[in-house]
């Protein structure tokens, strides 16, 4: 039980060492990477949208053709 004690304790401690290490964003930073970060969803999603607007129409076609 003591060995798991004192694992959980040297982990805590690394953690909280490497954490003093990080560089956090200031808020220009923050607020930039944000937006560039919607933007992408936006545009990614938008060709997704498409994508399947132009499959769900393909298979629509191909369906119709089959079902006479």
């Amino acid at each position: 039980m003591a060995n798991i004690v004192q694992k959980t304790r040297d982990y805590t401690t690394e953690v909280v060492d490497e954490m003093k290490k990080v560089t956090w964003p200031d808020w220009p930073q923050l607020r930039s990477a944000t937006w560039v970060i919607i933007l992408f969803v936006l545009i990614v999603s938008g060709i997704i949208f498409t994508m399947d607007v132009v499959v769900r129409a393909l298979i629509g076609l191909i369906m119709n053709l089959f079902a006479r």
